[in-house]
């Protein structure tokens, strides 16, 4: 019997009892749609966890955190690494600090100091102008123009959280410095205090606007920082302790491609440096989510099996009112094993034809529970954070599409083995008799 024969024998036979099979691959449909969507949500977060952690940092950075027995960590050190394309160093004042543009100040910025070369080849993000070329040139924050307030906006907006418990949510921040910075001179005032808090001595410097960073990836994050080129340390450690003072230094590594990151990573640890990086953080959320799904696709296999148990019913019903044609068929020379095979196909067909409309119907339940969650969320939640809602509740890879595919046909065909088995032991002249 010719492979196409046996199609033709499989289709018409199916239609036959149409309701039947049609009840068998709905069942296998909702199972597999259950399972599709079960396991979704599990990619789904860990996608959105990896976005936000991806987004939130440079992909090619190492934050070297320390090194073992207390050593201090020495920039010529790591720069000797292979696939190292920068090393910045930065130090992060958090002394007092003013910045004034006209009857505008700012006193909510963080002032770092920093080799402008070396963010030159870390490619530092700007949004506009350019890095620092002199001492006398400084680099700002995103988020730094909308600080620089008058006394009566801050004043206004001091009054308004205080009237709302500090709840900014309900607040509406002035729109601040609203002009282009770039090119404009700012007044810095630091001050130096003791361990008591108390303000020694102030001085102020002049400092010229020649670049804003890159907008933060997530919008409750501001970026009021002010990059001062480094060779102004000597004039800053002449009345401030940068080195047991009021400030911060970190040292982060720039590999020269993402692909390289896993990898000097390793390097950097086995050499005894504590260090950070966005494969680390990812190493254990990827651990904990591939647990996580296996356990969802559990419970989806779960269903599977249970919808199983209908295919075995429908393939068993289906060997016994086939019982004469299986005797004609060895009694012109059917072989047993294509006997065999052809029962073997139509119960995979099912599991097939079941798998692919859930996957269908799986998409379809991804994209509308994707769209409905965040107004759900906004609606219990009321403003708060509302704008900021980018997650991924629900996401089908490609992996998922075929995981499911092979376990629903797999467990079809393992349904049909045993009626299939069955029809190959019918004996002819029984068969012929109608008679099992």
């Amino acid at each position: 019997m010719r492979f196409k024969d046996q199609i033709h024998f499989i289709r018409r036979n199916m239609k036959k009892n149409r309701l039947r099979v049609f009840m068998t691959v709905l069942a296998t449909t909702m199972a597999c749609a259950f399972l599709v969507v079960l396991a979704s949500v599990g990619f789904g977060i860990q996608k959105t966890i990896t976005d936000i952690t991806m987004s939130q940092q440079i992909v090619t950075e190492i934050n070297v955190l320390g090194q073992e027995n207390g050593k201090a960590v020495k920039k010529s050190d790591l720069e000797k690494y292979k696939n190292v394309k920068s090393v910045v160093e930065r130090t992060q004042v958090y002394e007092p600090n003013k910045a004034s543009l006209g009857n505008r100040t700012n006193e909510d910025s963080a002032i770092v100091l920093t080799n402008m070369n070396d963010e030159v080849k870390a490619n530092m993000e700007l949004d506009q102008g350019r890095v620092a070329r002199t001492e006398n040139e400084i680099v700002v924050g995103y988020d730094f123009a909308k600080n620089l307030l008058t006394k009566k906006e801050a004043d206004a907006y001091d009054k308004e959280l205080k009237d709302h418990q500090g709840d900014m949510s309900e607040v509406k921040k002035p729109k601040g410095y609203t002009k282009d910075l770039l090119n404009k001179t700012i007044q810095l005032s630091i001050s130096k205090t003791n361990k008591d808090g108390d303000v020694e001595k102030t001085k102020t410097y002049d400092f010229k606007v020649v670049g804003i960073t890159k907008k933060p990836s997530q919008d409750w994050i501001e970026d009021t920082n002010i990059f001062v080129s480094d060779q102004f340390k000597k004039d800053f450690s002449t009345f401030l302790d940068l080195k047991n003072g009021n400030v911060e230094k970190n040292i982060n590594v720039y590999a020269d491609k993402f692909e390289h990151v896993d990898q000097l990573t390793h390097d950097l640890t086995d050499d005894g440096f504590y260090v950070r990086s966005v494969t680390t953080e990812l190493k254990g959320v990827n651990t904990f989510f591939l647990v996580f799904k296996i356990g969802l696709i559990f419970v989806g296999f779960i269903a599977v099996v249970i919808s199983a148990i209908g295919i075995f019913n429908t393939m068993t019903m289906a060997v016994t009112e086939r019982t004469q044609e299986i005797g004609i068929m060895k009694a012109i020379g059917a072989s047993p094993s294509i006997i065999r095979r052809m029962f073997l196909m139509e119960s995979a067909y099912i599991g097939i034809l079941g798998s692919v409309i859930g996957i269908i119907i799986s998409y379809g339940v991804s994209f509308a529970v994707n769209l409905a969650v965040p107004v759900i969320l906004k609606a219990v939640g009321g403003n708060t954070g509302a704008e900021d809602l980018h997650y991924t509740f629900s996401y089908i890879p490609l992996s998922l599409v075929v995981i499911a595919v092979v376990i629903c046909a797999g467990v079809a065909v393992i349904s049909g083995m045993n009626p299939a088995r069955k029809a190959t032991k019918t004996d002819v002249l029984t068969a012929l008799r109608r008679e099992l």
